[in-house]
């Protein structure tokens, strides 16, 4: 199935599976290349991937999606086209040299750098961070003096790669997240700088903010029209998710939010790396998870913002179900043995990004996963991963979609 290329409308997505018109990614950079074994776990790395296959990689997955009609845009040519704006300049730059690691002498030497960087030059800084050794002035300060030599001054962003968790939007609305990793909370800063200042995105309006209760993109899912679910895990907290319904109900967005309980690991980080949409009434989830998944059911009450009922615990596939009003939720079933089930969750087998309903992309190495959605009816668009994936991540993880076609109500 190829999809004409049509001209982007308006941002807008009410769903995981509406046919995809544009896309926000990020092409890995200088900043997977400040990733040591000394430093990758504080960064969120489980590996130290070979950047030059990386690229290849993610120049493959952006190139499947333009090949199905798809507009790829890159956050950092909106950071590069954002920071042309003076305002945005001063609270991106004001952000970095709040940093309480830097003490008053380096962050005058730290500004004063900033202040002589062009667009361009900036945006490297802002995501490939600032080590140690490239700073020319205020060397002469104490904190500079008596910092480690492998130390950053500004921290590199190699997790901005996962556009899906800094941003999600709802309808037409966006929601900037709060990240719950000291490591990430720095790439909010940029995501909203770039839908409040750029021109695309004059006008948006923000449903969720960074200052409010920890909740990252890799968790909500849109089930439906007016339905979300919510993971609650490593990253995301029971506060996140009331404080996002209370918002969504407020704004008219959603009628209801699905709470889901998932285990506090590294290996389900997030609610996309257990289950995905493949279909406007189909997930692909993992097995070992398939019957215990559970939901708590929030609904929207009468008056703006509130919350009519709290109901549950039931199987998140009733739950599901009974929210987006179809008889039954489809699990894919991947039949995999506990070893191989196991094995292509960790390498984001579970991780799928929709093109359109049952046009999935998918990393190509979970051979068991792919065969199982194809005999299922889903088409799979496959792309390498060997080094992409060594952030723990998958398509899904890699896309921020910024507008998919409405499905019907």
């Amino acid at each position: 199935m190829v999809l004409a290329v049509t001209a982007a409308p308006a941002p807008y997505a009410d769903s995981e599976v509406g046919r995809l018109r544009t896309v926000m990614l990020h092409r890995p950079g200088a900043e997977l290349k400040r990733l040591t074994p000394r430093n990758n776990d504080d960064l969120l790395f489980d590996g130290i991937p070979w950047v030059g296959r990386a690229q290849e990689e993610h120049d493959a997955f952006a190139d499947a999606l333009r090949g199905h009609g798809v507009e790829v845009v890159y956050v950092t040519d909106l950071i590069r086209e954002t920071l042309t704006v003076a305002d945005a300049r001063t609270e991106v730059t004001e952000a970095v040299l709040a940093d309480p690691r830097l003490g008053i002498g380096l962050r005058r030497a730290v500004g004063a750098l900033l202040d002589t960087l062009d667009p361009d030059a900036l945006a490297e800084v802002l995501i490939a961070g600032l080590a140690h050794h490239e700073l020319r002035t205020g060397r002469d300060t104490l904190t500079y003096t008596l910092m480690d030599d492998h130390d950053f001054i500004i921290n590199p962003l190699p997790n901005v790669l996962f556009t899906r968790d800094s941003s999600v939007w709802i309808a037409g609305q966006v929601a900037v997240t709060s990240f719950a990793m000291p490591a990430r909370s720095r790439e909010t800063t940029l995501t909203r700088a770039i839908y409040t200042y750029h021109p695309r995105f004059a006008g948006t309006e923000l449903v969720y903010e960074p200052e409010f209760e920890h909740v990252e993109g890799g968790d909500v899912l849109l089930l439906a029209p007016g339905v979300i679910a919510v993971g609650v895990g490593e990253r995301t907290t029971s506060a996140g998710a009331e404080r996002l319904a209370q918002r969504v109900f407020e704004r008219g967005l959603a009628h209801t939010l699905l709470v889901l309980p998932i285990a506090q690991e590294r290996a389900t980080m997030h609610l996309d790396t257990v289950c995905t949409m493949v279909d406007v009434d189909a997930v692909v989830m993992y097995p070992n998870i398939a019957d215990s998944l559970c939901a708590y059911t929030m609904t929207a009450g009468p008056e703006p913002g509130s919350v009519s009922q709290l109901s549950g615990p039931e199987p998140f596939l009733t739950a599901a179900a009974k929210a987006m009003r179809i008889d039954t939720l489809r699990v894919i079933d991947t039949g995999l043995d506990p070893v191989t089930a196991e094995r292509e969750q960790w390498d984001d087998g579970n991780n799928t990004l929709c093109i359109a309903p049952r046009l999935a992309v998918a990393y190509e190495r979970n051979i068991e996963t792919n065969a199982r959605l194809e005999e299922a009816g889903v088409e799979v668009v496959r792309i390498a991963g060997s080094e992409l994936g060594s952030g723990r991540g998958g398509p899904r993880c890699m896309s921020c979609p910024i507008t998919r076609d409405p499905l019907p109500r």
